[in-house]
C-alpha cells in the first residue's frame, strides 16, 4: 500500500510542480506583454488565445487531483456527525466510488474530444495567425484521469486508513 502511496503523492508533486510552472509562465507571459504594449507599442502575438486556451486550461483542471487527495471536493457531511465509524467508512467508499465513476466518464469523453482535435488540427486565429490549440485539450482528461486515480485509491484505501 505504501508504494501506492509514494506513486501517487510523486504524480500529485508532478502535477503541484507543472501547476507552479503554469502560474509562473502566466504571469511572466502577462508583465511582458503589458510591458512591451506600454513601452514600445508592440504587444506580444496571441497573448489572449495562449492564456485562455493553455494557462487557465492548465491552471483549472491539473490541480483536480490535488484537491481530491485533501478531500476538497466532493464530501457527504449531512448526516456524517450520526453515522458511527463503520457506517462512516462506507459512506466515504461510496462517495468515492461515485466519484471514480464520474470523473473516469469525464475523462473518457474528454480524451475522445482531445484526440479528434488533434486529428483536425484545431487551431485559433490572433492577428493572422496560426495558434495551435488542440494540444491544450490533452491538459483536461489528463486533470480528471488522476482526480479518478485518486478517488479509486481512497475507496480502496479510506481516508483513516491512508491517515495511518
Amino acid at each position: 500500500m505504501r508504494s501506492l502511496f509514494r506513486v501517487q503523492d510523486g504524480l500529485l508533486l508532478l502535477l503541484a510542480l507543472i501547476g507552479a510552472l503554469a502560474i509562473i509562465t502566466l504571469m511572466l507571459h502577462v508583465v511582458a506583454d503589458v510591458a512591451l504594449r506600454n513601452a514600445v507599442n508592440s504587444p506580444i502575438p496571441a497573448t489572449y488565445e495562449i492564456v485562455t486556451h493553455y494557462y487557465m486550461i492548465a491552471l483549472a483542471f491539473i490541480p483536480l487531483a490535488w484537491v481530491e487527495r485533501g478531500g476538497g471536493m466532493v464530501q457527504v457531511e449531512v448526516i456524517e456527525p450520526l453515522l458511527g465509524p463503520r457506517a462512516l467508512e462506507w459512506s466515504d467508499r461510496m462517495v468515492a466510488l461515485v466519484s471514480t465513476v464520474i470523473y473516469g466518464a469525464l475523462a473518457w469523453v474528454t480524451w475522445q474530444t482531445a484526440l479528434k482535435n488533434y486529428d483536425t488540427g484545431v487551431f485559433v486565429l490572433a492577428q493572422n495567425t496560426r495558434v495551435p490549440t488542440w494540444p491544450a485539450y490533452f491538459l483536461v482528461p489528463l486533470g480528471f484521469g488522476l482526480a479518478a486515480l485518486v478517488t479509486a485509491i481512497r475507496m480502496i484505501v479510506p481516508k483513516q486508513e491512508s491517515a495511518k
